[in-house]
């Protein structure tokens, strides 16, 4: 029976049950992910973070936690203004915890993850926070159906410890739907103005991530019909996403070679070498080498 590559099939996400899907926003209480930050490094030491490498960042610890999300927007809830306008970045001005013991904050960030979960804005909610108070907010979010989950750092891999040391978080942390932990060294760069290198990796292992990515489409794609590699290449120049349960398939062979998920800017790529692969019968004559990108370039 010929396949349609639009057709919905959920099998390999059945296969693998902790992998989750759908759309994300972030709401950050800015003053918490600096002390997070801080906790990151020794010696680590800032009062802001570079807010310009934040979405990637989250996209990545999202990711390891096998939330395949697309990260629509963060919120940013900070007692300042650090001047940056950035894109899908929303900023809200509250009060100084000092003054007020974070009651400006909870206001405006319990109001937002009201607002999400009764408008069924998005599928998930990255919160970073260890005030206990938001509790009841988040478990009144989760009953309308919004997955909540809250960002930590590698402490709360250890959760009988963190109940020890820290039970105000620990009861906070165990009501989230998942734990995100986020790199802590990565978290201290942006705590010192430093941008997170890309991916989160060297520029070698880029390269050989790379590689790996293309001899994963190369075998896909050696192993489908010809009919059904037409049907590809047409749906293709049509329009500039990939079909769903290519996508699917793609992403589970390659959370199988890595035993992990990707991140964002990893699934990128790995469209873009699939649109390369799919592509290249229909690509004119060219001299050896010429004009091909240097990963195509034999």
């Amino acid at each position: 029976m010929k396949r349609d590559y639009f057709s919905q099939d959920t099998r390999s996400e059945r296969r693998f049950g902790e992998h989750r899907g759908g759309t994300c926003m972030a709401l950050i209480d800015g003053r918490f992910l600096i002390w997070l930050a801080q906790q990151g490094a020794m010696g680590a030491t800032g009062e802001s973070v570079n807010r310009q490498g934040l979405l990637s960042l989250l996209s990545q610890a999202l990711s390891q936690a096998a939330l395949d999300v697309d990260l629509r927007r963060i919120y940013w809830y900070s007692d300042r203004s650090d001047g940056l306008v950035i894109d899908d970045q929303i900023v809200r001005l509250v009060q100084a915890h000092d003054a007020d013991g974070g009651a400006s904050l909870l206001r405006s960030l319990g109001h937002d993850l009201k607002q999400l979960a009764e408008h069924h804005a998005c599928d998930h909610v990255l919160v970073a926070s260890d005030d206990e108070r938001f509790l009841a907010t988040i478990d009144e979010a989760q009953l309308s159906g919004l997955s909540v989950h809250l960002l930590a750092d590698e402490s709360a891999r250890n959760m009988p410890q963190m109940v020890r040391t820290d039970p105000g978080w620990a009861r906070l942390l165990t009501q989230a739907d998942r734990r995100v932990v986020v790199n802590s060294q990565a978290l201290a760069d942006m705590l010192q103005g430093k941008l997170p290198t890309g991916m989160g990796l060297a520029v070698e292992d880029v390269e050989e991530l790379r590689k790996s990515m293309r001899e994963v489409i190369s075998a896909w794609w050696a192993e489908e019909p010809e009919d059904l590699r037409e049907d590809l290449r047409d749906a293709l120049q049509i329009s500039r996403g990939i079909p769903q349960e290519v996508d699917r398939q793609l992403l589970l062979r390659m959370r199988q070679r890595l035993a992990r998920a990707l991140s964002l800017p990893e699934k990128k790529m790995l469209r873009e070498i699939l649109r390369q692969v799919v592509t290249e019968p229909m690509a004119p004559a060219l001299a050896e080498g010429d004009g091909l990108p240097p990963d195509l370039a034999d």
